[in-house]
């Protein structure tokens, strides 16, 4: 029997037996007659460009993988994962009561706003007490209800579901989805009849993006995951024939692009987009004849991404080749490749997207970092307007909106202290209408609450925003939680969240740092966040938690963190540079181990990300850049915060070696005394549990982790 089996053992009677948290030190507040495991060290190094790195928890990831059947490797996971609820277990009352006070906030029992598509409007609802959706349509000329899929059936007797792609057949009679039972990401894709309401036997392995009705809906379009979980191909497969025959429509040569297919908003047109983090293709072909000939708009030029739609013989194309923020152009169809601008790219305003419509279209994009929606027309292109919201700060845009002759639009707003809320903007009288606000069936009072919208200068000069949500009556310089994802040009809005309100009705400040590395300020503010400026996103964390201190909002050591995937990166990055300002850190399926990642071209996550991190492979600046910052690598012997850091065992996206490794690493170097948790989802992805509820307990999980180490009372 292995240490790490003996170990879980231990720790599982600690379970057992409820044994209290309770510290044999007066300054721990956890208990330490239980010893965590310790990975053993073996002797591994590699060399690359002339530098040596040795790495000895290498042996952390499985040979096999994806299988995963080392035995070390799974007593290791197994060990911490009983250390983690041993240590937890003085915690499961706390964890009830919020996750209690949190499933309070949401009704149970509660339906999406129904949509019309063609000749039936569509919504999906929750029953009381329910983990997954069911879906319905119902014909718009009047009649019944029909339940077109069942979540809660699907998943019976599955330890993780996952519902992928979902779209009706033009005629209303089939319904193509795709499901995944492992958190792996491999999706598999049924057609249902909606007429005898059975499944027919087709089934579509390895679907991992839409599936597209074609051929008058006799065929459907869809990506499949090769091997290695990237999508090189696009396929059409015929309705009632084996997939063995499914055609190949197109093959991505290039080793981390990313193909998908898309269907224009006219319906006219089948639409092929490829490439990765930087450079985009698109080409397309009559959606009557999938397997026809394919017409590029523009060939792909390195660092140029587009994307494109159709209306009558107009190609509108999204575009940054000739301004960083965007610029909006359309082509001839006959000339797919002539753009005229229609739309200049600006220095104030960052144009995100774009929708067409049949008698005017939409544009969506930032000023000063708040969300615009303006509609726009086709006949008179100097007429702009802007639909006006109700506050100072928010989330809002373009929601579900899958009709083409339309006078409304559908749009999805929130804010800090606003619940989710479902408009219909009419176009011809300019007016919103309310069609739905979240309701928090416990109550919630928005004039408790204080929404400020700060600015922190970073140590090189950039002014960082920071939206920050407080009780009215919260003594300033107490408990403050700091959140943020910085990468990809993913700005975090600033939303609502139910769960959010466990900690800030506890007296602790909510804030938001829309740090560099999202696009928050424009594409520039992204672009200033990746690469060889990488740095920069650590550093306004840091600066931004440092600013707050300073201006009296919280205090050294009272300030909790968390963040999740490249946000869990952020995380092990922040606490190497300046561990001393948390007081807590909650890091989840975090890409800490950057640099051996991006060594290794057969993981899923490595050639589509070099344009954002890098490639160490062939440069050698590279390869210095990334280890210099690489969390896992740049460990080192002082004092961490406590911390618990998350992973999944079938996630695709960060492998579960990457926090298996970091965590064996800071036992190993950490000069403190304070709690260090992991806690691996053996069953799930990258995601964590799936259904609302067991979502909602690892949350629950988290912010009780917060409030024992920070020593939140109520």
């Amino acid at each position: 029997m292995s240490i790490f089996r003996n170990i879980a053992l231990v720790a599982a009677a600690a379970v057992a037996t409820s044994m209290p948290a309770k510290a044999q030190d007066s300054d721990l507040n956890y208990d330490t007659s239980i010893q965590p495991p310790r990975a053993e060290q073996r002797e591994y190094s590699y060399t690359r460009h002339g530098i040596t790195v040795s790495d000895p928890w290498a042996w952390l990831r499985d040979d096999s993988y994806p299988t995963i059947d080392d035995e070390d490797v799974l007593d290791y996971v197994r060990a911490e994962n009983a250390y983690f609820e041993a240590q937890m277990a003085g915690q499961r009352g706390l964890v009830d009561e919020l996750f209690t006070e949190m499933r309070a906030r949401i009704k149970e029992a509660d339906a999406s706003v129904p949509q019309r598509d063609g000749e039936y409007e569509y919504w999906s609802e929750f029953e009381e007490g329910a983990q997954y959706r069911k879906y319905y349509r119902r014909p718009v000329a009047g009649g019944d209800a029909q339940l077109i899929l069942d979540g809660p059936a699907l998943a019976e007797g599955q330890e993780y579901f996952s519902l992928g792609a979902f779209s009706v057949s033009e005629n209303g009679r089939y319904l193509a989805y795709s499901t995944d039972t492992t958190g792996g990401e491999f999706y598999t894709g049924f057609i249902k009849d909606l007429e005898t309401g059975e499944l027919l036997e087709d089934r579509i392995a390895d679907v991992n993006t839409g599936l597209i009705w074609a051929a008058n809906d006799s065929v459907l379009v869809y990506g499949r995951a090769n091997e290695n979980w990237r999508v090189d191909r696009i396929l059409a497969h015929t309705v009632g024939q084996p997939a063995e025959s499914d055609v190949e429509l197109f093959h991505e040569e290039t080793l981390g692009y990313t193909a998908s297919p898309g269907i224009s908003s006219n319906r006219e047109w089948l639409v092929i987009a490829t490439g990765d983090n930087e450079t985009s293709e698109v080409m397309f072909t009559s959606l009557d004849n999938p397997t026809g000939e394919l017409t590029v708009i523009k060939p792909r030029q390195v660092g140029v991404e587009y994307s494109a739609d159709f209306h009558d013989d107009t190609i509108y194309i999204w575009t940054n080749d000739e301004h960083v923020n965007f610029r909006l152009a359309t082509a001839p169809l006959s000339d797919p490749g002539e753009w005229t601008t229609l739309i200049e790219g600006s220095d104030e305003f960052y144009l995100t997207g774009f929708d067409l419509f049949k008698d005017f279209y939409v544009t969506e994009g930032r000023l000063n970092g708040l969300d615009q929606v303006q509609v726009r027309y086709y006949d008179d292109p100097s007429r702009v307007e802007s639909i006006d919201f109700p506050e100072a700060a928010y989330d809002a845009g373009v929601a579900n909106n899958p009709e083409w002759d339309v006078d409304r639009i559908r749009l999805a707003y929130e804010s800090l202290i606003t619940p989710d809320t479902v408009y219909d903007y009419h176009v011809a009288s300019r007016e919103l209408e309310t069609l739905k606000v979240q309701e928090i069936p416990s109550g919630f009072d928005p004039s408790l609450y204080t929404v400020e919208r700060l600015e922190v200068r970073a140590r090189d000069g950039a002014m960082v925003p920071v939206s920050i949500v407080y009780r009215k009556d919260r003594p300033m310089g107490g408990p403050l939680h700091l959140y943020a994802y910085g990468a990809y040009g993913y700005a975090v809005p600033p939303g609502f969240s139910t769960s959010r309100f466990s900690m800030v009705d506890r007296g602790m400040a909510y804030a938001i740092a829309h740090i560099r590395g999202g696009d928050d300020l424009g594409r520039n503010w992204y672009l200033q966040g990746k690469m060889e400026e990488r740095t920069n996103t650590f550093n306004d964390f840091v600066d931004v938690g440092r600013g707050l201190v300073e201006m009296g909002y919280t205090s050294e050591g009272m300030v909790s963190a968390s963040g999740g995937s490249a946000g869990g990166e952020l995380m092990g990055a922040v606490v190497n540079q300046d561990p001393a300002l948390f007081g807590a850190v909650v890091a989840h399926v975090p890409f800490v181990d950057v640099l051996n990642t991006m060594l290794d071209d057969s993981l899923p996550l490595t050639p589509g990300e070099w344009p954002e991190w890098g490639n160490p492979i062939e440069s050698k600046a590279a390869f210095t850049h990334l280890l210099s910052y690489s969390p896992y690598d740049q460990v080192t012997r002082q004092d961490y915060p406590p911390m618990l850091v998350t992973a999944g065992l079938n996630d695709p996206r960060v492998t579960y070696w990457e926090p298996a490794k970091w965590v064996a690493k800071l036992r190993e170097y950490k000069t403190d005394d304070n709690i260090l948790l992991l806690k691996t989802n053996m069953g799930a992805g990258h995601g964590g549990r799936s259904g609302r509820w067991e979502g909602l307990r690892e949350t629950a999980e988290e912010v009780a982790f917060i409030l024992w180490q920070l020593g939140v009372e109520e």
